[in-house]
C-alpha cells in the first residue's frame, strides 16, 4: 500500500507561492539558515504555545512566568481581553494543540489547532500569533491556514460551515491583545475544494516531472521577479528511482520545518 504524502497549510502556502522553494526545502534538502533575530522571536512564540497548552491541560506555568516577565505580561493581557479562553464554559469540548487529518487522493492535509472548542452546534478554533496583527485582514483569510484549518474541520466534522469560525488572538506586546475572526460558509467551503483540487493536481505533476523527468519545479505567476528565493535557486537534481522512500522520510521529518511568517 503506497503511503500518504503529509501535507501542512505551511507547505501549500510554499507550492501555492514559490514551488522551487518548496524543492529546495523538502525534495533537494537545501535549508537557508535563518536571520538569528527570526528564531529568537520564533522561539519565543514556540514557548508561549507551549505555555497556553499547559494551562489548557492545568499545568503550574509558575516556573515559565517568573522566568520571563515579558510571557507574564502577554497571558495577563490576553486573560484580561478574554476570561472565556482560560475558563472553559459548561458544555463545551476544548483541548489544546489538537490535530486533525484528512485524506485527499495521495495527500494527508494536516492540521494543529491551537485550541478547539466545540459545543453541539458551534465550533471555534483559536490561533495564537506573537507578532502584531496586520492591517491586511482580508490577506489573512486568504492564507492557507485559515482556508485549510475551516476546511479540514468541517470535512472531518459534522457540523455545517455555517456554524464554524476562527479566530486569530494577536498577543504580542506592547499594544493591548486583538483578535480577527472570521467565519466560514459554503461558500468559502466550495472555494477552498477548488483551489485544494488545482494545487494538488499541480503538485502532482511537478513530482512526475521531478523524478522521472528530472524537471525542476516550476516559478509561478509573479515569483521570479518578486521572490528572493529566485535569485539563490541553483537546479541541481539527482535522479532518484525510489520515490516513495523519498516520500516516507522527508515528508515526515520537515512537516513542521517552516517557521509561523507574519503576514
Amino acid at each position: 500500500m503506497k503511503s500518504l504524502i503529509h501535507l501542512s497549510q505551511g507547505q501549500l502556502t510554499l507550492l501555492e507561492n514559490c514551488p522551487p522553494r518548496f524543492q529546495q526545502i523538502f525534495l533537494d534538502q537545501l535549508g537557508t539558515p535563518l536571520d538569528p533575530k527570526v528564531i529568537e522571536t520564533s522561539d519565543w512564540g514556540s514557548r508561549f504555545h507551549q505555555l497556553m497548552q499547559q494551562k489548557e491541560l492545568n499545568l503550574s506555568v509558575e516556573n515559565v512566568l517568573t522566568q520571563d516577565q515579558q510571557m507574564f505580561n502577554s497571558l495577563e493581557a490576553l486573560i484580561n481581553a478574554n476570561p472565556d479562553i482560560i475558563n472553559p464554559v459548561k458544555d463545551t469540548w476544548r483541548e489544546a494543540e489538537h490535530r486533525r487529518t484528512l485524506p485527499i487522493d495521495n495527500y494527508l492535509l494536516t492540521v494543529i489547532y491551537d485550541l478547539l472548542i466545540a459545543e453541539k452546534d458551534q465550533a471555534q478554533i483559536l490561533d495564537w500569533k506573537t507578532y502584531l496583527q496586520p492591517t491586511n485582514t482580508q490577506k489573512l483569510q486568504g492564507n492557507w491556514q485559515t482556508r485549510l484549518y475551516l476546511y479540514v474541520l468541517a470535512e472531518t466534522s459534522e457540523y455545517l460551515p455555517e456554524n464554524l469560525t476562527m479566530t486569530y488572538w494577536f498577543v504580542k506586546l506592547p499594544r493591548e491583545p486583538q483578535k480577527v475572526t472570521f467565519n466560514y460558509n459554503q461558500e468559502l467551503h466550495e472555494q477552498t475544494k477548488q483551489y485544494l483540487t488545482k494545487l494538488l493536481a499541480n503538485f502532482t505533476q511537478w513530482l512526475d516531472n521531478y523524478y522521472y523527468n528530472n524537471i525542476d519545479f516550476p516559478h509561478i505567476k509573479d515569483c521570479e521577479t518578486k521572490c528572493e528565493f529566485y535569485k539563490r535557486f541553483k537546479s541541481s537534481v539527482a535522479s532518484i528511482s525510489n520515490h516513495e522512500t523519498i516520500l516516507n522520510t522527508n515528508w515526515q521529518n520537515r512537516l513542521d520545518q517552516i517557521e509561523e511568517i507574519a503576514l
